[in-house]
């Protein structure tokens, strides 16, 4: 298994190759279908569209969630087209981490001109 920076690296090169040729300005959809096939052809394990229950008063409940991708088991990726990354999105995503006890997530806006600048990294 690669360590969880690796893997990120690696996840991060495929959505690299996803922004390049599509550049900003579709929808969300379309940037995981892509990105999905990019971790195939880079052989990475992964899952899409996770549904993340809530555990309340020793219930488990369908709370409605679902996280876009998670890579190996390990690494759960938010994918987002939005003008700017505001602290509700980065919320998301640590909620999700919380309710999966995963240590580690990447919130990818694709709707800028670099990738690099829709990026952000959490550990938790």
């Amino acid at each position: 298994m690669l360590v969880r920076s690796e893997l990120t690296e690696q996840v991060i090169g495929c959505a690299i190759n996803v922004h390049k040729p599509l550049g900003p300005g579709l929808l969300e959809s379309v940037y995981e279908e892509c990105l999905c096939f990019e971790l195939a052809e880079a052989g990475l394990p992964f899952k899409r569209q996770i549904a993340l229950p809530i555990v309340y008063r020793d219930r488990v409940l369908d709370g409605g969630f679902r996280a876009d991708i998670v890579v190996s088991n390990v690494l759960i990726i938010e994918i987002k087209s939005v003008e700017a990354i505001h602290p509700v999105h980065e919320a998301q995503l640590l909620t999700y981490l919380r309710l999966t006890r995963h240590k580690i997530g990447l919130l990818m806006n694709f709707n800028v001109l670099r990738l690099k600048d829709g990026l952000r990294r959490f550990v938790m």
